[in-house]
């Protein structure tokens, strides 16, 4: 199973409305992707709090071998 870059986003969209989310195919293969967040949100929080977060907001989607998304690698931060 794959998972759409949108469908990432409008995951990502429901928790963090207002951060800036760069999502990208790295592979072509819609199961390997890089997003970077960066939300207001994030002020304050280190990196391991951020990207939980993250991926709280995907809602099990990378829960093990039947998780929709398989690899996702993660940038977050605060604006500057």
């Amino acid at each position: 199973m794959t998972m759409a870059a949108q469908d990432i986003e409008t995951l990502l969209r429901e928790s963090f409305p207002h951060a800036r989310i760069t999502i990208t195919d790295l592979a072509g293969d819609g199961n390997h992707y890089a997003a970077e967040v960066v939300d207001e949100s994030f002020r304050g929080l280190n990196r391991v709090q951020q990207q939980r977060a993250v991926y709280a907001a995907l809602k099990g989607r990378m829960d093990g071998p039947a998780g929709a998304l398989h690899a996702l690698a993660l940038t977050t931060r605060a604006p500057d």
